[in-house]
C-alpha cells in the first residue's frame, strides 16, 4: 500500500546523483556535452554509424523526440557507447537518462504526452547492481515514497463491482472454504470469457441445450482492457479508458440499472416468462424454434438480487426529491467506493433531473443515472495526497478515503467491509498504527475475501493462460489427452481453479512459500485430470498393476463367498426351524433378491404377507425376481 506521495523537489549538490531529483542545466549547458564526450566519435558527421548524426541533433522537440527517446533507451541499458569504447560514469549515466525522460515528458505534454520510462517492459533499463549491489559513491538516496499516482481498476475488480450490483453471492461458509462467496472475483465461464450474467440464480427452465442457454441468457462481457497479455498487469499511469470503452460502459450501465429495479422483468419478452409453473408460460409461448432468444426462458417468482434505492425509486409513481437524491448517493458509492461530496452529489442530482424533463421518468432516471458508470473514481483509483501536510522530504501521507481504499485495492475487489469504512469515516486511518491494525484484522479474517492476493500469483506464473493456448488435436490425442471439441480447454480452466486452491493451502502453511510453490508435488485434481497427472506404466508397472488388481478381485470374490454362504446358513436355519415347527410364530423377513423355501407358503400354516408383495410365478418358483426391498410374510 502506498503510504506517501512525493510532492516537493529539493535541490541537490552538483556532485552528487538523487534519483527523482531535477536535473539542472539545458541543451548546451548539459546535454551538448554528454553527446560531445560520448557518442559524437560514432555520431558525427564523417562517421555516422546508424545513418545517425548526432552534431546536428539540437535542443529536445517535437519533431526529434523519436530520436531522443532511442537515445535515452541505448544510454539506459548501456548499450552506448560502445563496450570497446570508454563507457560512462553511472551517475553521468543516470542523470542524462533522467534529463532526456524529462524534456520528452515536457515537449510531448500536449501531444499525448512520454510514458515510455512508465513501460513495465522497461523494467531491466534499470542496472541489475544498483538494484541488488553497494551503490557508487555519489548517489545519495531520499527517504522514500511514492509519487502522487492514479490507477485504473482492473478488469477483473470492475466487473466484480457491477455483479455486486445485480447478483446475491453466499455468504462465507467456515465448513466450505473453497466455495465462491461474495467477495471472490467473477469467475471466467467455461470458454474462458469473463462475463457478467443476469438473473441465472432464477432460471428454472430454458429451451435447448447449454449452447441455447449460454444464447439466451443475458450477458455483459468485461469492457476494460489489458495491454499485457501476461505477467504483471496492474501499474499506475499505464491505462486509460477510451472512447470505445466508454460508450460501452453507458451502454451496459442503463442494462444494469433497469435490472436493479425490475429485475428478470427488464430481460423477458412476455410476463408469463416470471413463474413458479412453467406450464402457465406454456400457454402462450410463440410457436416455432425459440431456442437461443430471450424469450426461451422462464424464470421463478423468488427475488434474489439485492433491493437497492433504485428499487424503491421505480415502483412508485413520480419523482421524489429525497428519494432521487438517496438514488445518487446509493449508486455514486457504489461505483466509487466513497460517498459523494456535496458538490458531486448535486452535479448527478442535476443530471437525473434534467433527463427526466427531457426524456421523461422512466428513460431519464436510467440515463441520467448512467453517467455515474464514468465517474472518474468509478474507473480510476487516485493515490493523489489531496490532504495533509509535507515532511521535510515533501512527502505527505495518504489518509482517510485515499488510505482506506488503497488498503482496500490491495486486497479486495468489493467496497470496504463495515469496521474499515467505519474507521475510514471516523478518521481513524491516518496513520501506519491504523494501517497495520486494519490489515491485521482483515488477513485474520476468513470471511474478507481476498481475491487480489490470487490475481498476484496468476499474473506472476500465468497458469491462467493455459486454456487459450492452442493446441494440435493430433499431437493431443497421441498424448491420452481427449481431443475432442473443447474438453482439454475445459480441463485447463478447470485446473486454474485447482491450482487457486493449491496456492491457498500453501499460503496457508506460510512455509517457505515461494520454494513450496515452485518445487511441490501436490496436486489439487479432480477426477477427470487423471490423464494429465498420471503417467503411463512401463511392461513391468502394467504387471504389477495386473498382479495387484486380480488379487483385489480374488479378496473381493472371497468376501462375497463368505457372505453368501452365512445368508446361506441362516436361510436353512430358518427353514429347520420352521419345519420343525410350523405353528403360529413371528413371520421371518426375506430378502427379496433371493430364493425362498416354498413350504412356507403351504397351509395349513395359512401364512400371508404383512409387507411386500409377491406375484403367482415367484410364489410357484420360489424366487423373488424384481427387487422390492423386504417381504414379510
Amino acid at each position: 500500500v502506498a503510504g506517501f506521495a512525493l510532492l516537493g523537489t529539493v535541490t541537490q549538490a552538483a556532485d552528487t546523483y538523487t534519483p527523482g531529483k531535477p536535473v539542472r542545466g539545458d541543451f548546451k549547458t548539459f546535454a551538448r556535452g554528454f553527446l560531445e564526450n560520448n557518442c559524437f566519435d560514432c555520431h558525427d558527421a564523417d562517421t555516422t554509424k546508424g545513418d545517425l548524426n548526432l552534431t546536428e541533433l539540437g535542443q529536445v522537440d517535437e519533431t526529434n523526440a523519436a530520436v531522443w527517446k532511442s537515445i535515452w533507451a541505448q544510454v539506459a541499458l548501456q548499450e552506448m557507447p560502445p563496450k570497446k569504447k570508454s563507457q560512462v560514469e553511472i551517475i553521468d549515466r543516470l542523470r542524462f537518462s533522467d534529463w532526456v525522460v524529462a524534456e520528452l515528458q515536457r515537449v510531448m505534454k500536449d501531444k499525448g504526452g512520454f510514458h515510455a520510462h512508465l513501460d513495465p517492459n522497461k523494467g531491466n533499463f534499470v542496472a541489475h547492481d544498483l538494484l541488488f549491489g553497494p551503490l557508487p559513491k555519489g548517489i545519495r538516496l531520499v527517504p522514500t515514497a511514492s509519487p502522487a499516482r492514479i490507477w485504473r481498476v482492473t478488469p477483473q475488480e470492475h466487473i466484480t463491482r457491477l455483479n455486486e450490483l445485480i447478483n446475491t453471492e453466499p455468504a462465507f461458509d467456515p465448513a466450505k472454504p473453497g466455495q465462491r462467496t461474495r467477495g471472490d472475483m467473477v469467475p471466467t465461464n467455461h470458454g474462458g470469457e469473463l462475463k457478467l450474467y443476469f438473473g441465472t440464480d432464477r432460471i428454472i427452465r430454458w429451451e435447448g441445450g447449454t449452447v441455447a442457454y449460454a444464447t439466451a441468457v443475458k450477458s455483459v462481457p468485461v469492457v476494460l482492457s489489458s495491454k499485457r497479455k501476461h505477467g504483471l498487469e496492474n501499474y499506475p499511469d499505464f491505462y486509460t479508458v477510451n472512447s470505445s470503452e466508454a460508450t460501452q460502459i453507458l451502454d451496459k450501465a442503463e442494462d444494469i440499472l433497469r435490472y436493479m429495479a425490475y429485475g428478470p422483468m427488464s430481460l423477458v419478452g412476455f410476463p408469463e416468462q416470471i413463474t413458479d409453473d412453467p406450464k402457465t408460460y406454456d400457454k402462450i409461448k410463440p410457436k416455432g424454434d425459440i431456442r437461443g432468444t430471450p424469450i426461451a426462458i422462464v424464470y421463478n417468482t423468488k427475488i434474489v438480487r439485492p433491493l437497492t434505492p433504485i428499487h424503491d425509486l421505480m415502483k412508485e409513481e413520480g419523482v421524489i426529491e429525497d428519494r432521487l437524491s438517496a438514488v445518487v448517493s446509493f449508486l455514486f458509492e457504489a461505483v466509487t467506493f466513497r460517498p459523494p461530496t456535496a458538490e458531486e452529489s448535486d452535479e448527478y442530482l442535476q443530471i437525473v433531473k434534467d433527463s427526466i424533463a427531457k426524456v421523461g421518468k422512466e428513460d431519464g432516471v436510467f440515463m441520467g443515472l448512467s453517467a455515474i458508470f464514468l465517474d472518474r473514481d468509478a474507473l480510476f483509483r487516485p493515490e493523489l495526497a489531496a490532504g495533509g501536510k509535507p515532511d521535510v522530504h515533501g512527502r505527505v501521507m495518504l489518509q482517510d478515503w485515499e488510505l482506506g481504499l488503497a488498503l482496500n485495492h490491495a486486497l479486495s475487489y468489493i467496497q470496504p467491509d463495515p469496521q474499515l469504512r467505519k474507521a475510514i469515516v471516523e478518521g481513524r486511518m491516518r496513520t501506519r498504527e491504523d494501517v497495520k491494525r486494519e490489515v491485521s484484522r482483515m488477513l485474520d479474517d476468513d470471511s474478507i475475501r481476498k481475491p487480489r492476493v490470487l490475481r498476484f500469483f496468476r499474473d506472476f506464473f500465468d497458469y491462467d493462460l493455459g486454456g487459450y493456448i492452442c493446441k494440435d488435436n493430433a499431437a493431443l490425442a497421441r498424448t491420452g489427452v481427449s481431443a475432442r471439441g473443447t474438453s482439454h480447454y475445459q480441463a485447463m480452466f478447470h485446473a486454474t481453479a485447482s491450482t487457486d486452491r493449491l496456492i491457498e493451502l500453501i499460503l496457508q502453511k506460510d512455509e517457505d512459500v515461494l520454494k513450496e510453490l515452485l518445487t511441490t508435488q501436490q496436486v489439487v485434481a479432480t477426477g477427470n485430470d487423471k490423464t494429465y497427472f498420471g503417467k503411463k506404466n512401463n511392461k513391468e508397472e502394467r504387471e504389477v498393476a495386473t498382479l495387484v488388481r486380480k488379487k483385489e478381485a480374488e479378496a473381493k470374490l472371497e468376501k462375497e463367498t463368505a457372505a453368501v454362504a452365512d445368508l446361506e446358513k441362516e436361510i436353512s436355519e430358518l427353514e429347520d426351524k420352521l419345519r420343525a415347527d410350523p405353528g403360529d410364530q413371528v413371520p421371518p423377513e426375506l430378502l427379496v433378491n433371493g430364493s425362498f423355501s416354498k413350504v412356507t407358503f403351504e397351509e395349513p400354516d395359512n401364512w400371508e404377507l404383512e409387507k411386500g408383495t409377491l406375484n403367482q410365478t415367484e410364489l410357484a418358483t420360489g424366487k423373488v425376481v424384481a427387487v422390492r426391498g423386504v417381504v414379510t410374510l
